[in-house]
């Protein structure tokens, strides 16, 4: 891991808003098909299906960034098919990002959710198709929403709202899903959908998740190899800003997005912390996430 990944952050801002240009993806994602739930139907079509999403993902250019092989954002994409009928799938998608720690070894976690709306038409000789602006079919559009989602908060985590142009095409892709009909994209209708989580993340109630996202990962788990104390401390203060998000909004999506990405770290970065650390990391948390009580006891008795 290089600044250059840091660097490359204001380029691709402006890149973003002034040209287009065809590269190879910004992802290096892998992805798993999982259809044990589905009898009587032809397992090569899953197949198919895993494949065709990973050259998707690994191949299409979602903007104009450019990125070494070794400066690609770490991804994975376990779809769990649990119906299919008349080319129709419908099951669960889990998502998950990573990103490299300055000066370390250590592969921190950004996204890890599950989307249990996935709904989609699929037929193995129809090619996957990359349109910005038009809605092509429901499974591209998913792709391209969590492709957005990945690269939004990965640039987030290195400069501050560096994510905004991906939240912005994310924002498109719900647009124009909404006008489809197809499920888990319509406002309102569910909390956890996609335009709940896009919600989640530029809502003013709870938007400040991005602010909590860059100084989490560039002055707090960064620095960490540097000054543990200190990057301790600027991880304290992002959970000041995470009780302000609950107390402004304590059903939001956003908080169950960072309890799956973040906990457990947590949880590991406290129970090194001196004892005045731990016992405030562990009641503010337990306040957020009362049913995790049991495992943040972990914090208080320094294990």
């Amino acid at each position: 891991m290089t600044y250059c990944r840091i660097l490359h952050t204001a380029f691709t801002l402006f890149a973003l808003l002034t040209f287009q240009a065809t590269r190879a993806s910004e992802l290096k994602c892998h992805v798993e098909v999982n259809a044990d739930q589905v009898q009587n139907a032809n397992k090569e079509t899953f197949a198919t299906l895993g494949e065709a999403m990973a050259e998707y993902m690994n191949t299409t250019s979602f903007s104009s960034a450019q990125f070494t092989p070794a400066e690609k954002i770490e991804c994975n994409l376990f779809f769990t098919v649990k119906e299919y009928s008349d080319n129709v799938m419908s099951g669960e998608l889990q998502i998950q990002s990573l990103r490299p720690v300055f000066n370390s070894a250590y592969t921190t976690t950004l996204l890890n959710m599950k989307d249990t709306k996935v709904e989609f038409e699929y037929n193995p000789n129809d090619p996957l198709v990359f349109t910005e602006n038009t809605f092509e079919s429901n499974l591209t559009a998913i792709l391209n929403f969590y492709a957005y989602l990945i690269l939004a908060v990965d640039f987030d985590s290195f400069s501050p709202l560096g994510g905004q142009p991906f939240f912005e095409r994310a924002a498109n892709i719900v647009h124009l899903a909404q006008s489809s009909g197809q499920k888990g994209w319509q406002a309102f209708d569910d909390n956890r959908n996609r335009s709940a989580v896009l919600n989640a993340f530029t809502d003013g109630a709870t938007g400040k998740i991005r602010q909590l996202i860059y100084q989490y990962h560039r002055r707090g788990l960064d620095e960490m190899s540097l000054s543990p104390d200190k990057a301790r401390a600027e991880i304290g203060n992002t959970l000041d800003i995470l009780k302000q998000i609950n107390e402004n909004a304590p059903m939001s999506v956003i908080l169950n997005i960072f309890h799956d990405a973040k906990l457990d770290e947590l949880i590991n970065v406290y129970s090194k912390g001196s004892s005045d650390e731990r016992k405030e990391a562990f009641d503010l948390l337990s306040n957020i996430y009362p049913a995790d009580r049991q495992n943040l006891n972990r914090i208080k008795d320094n294990q």
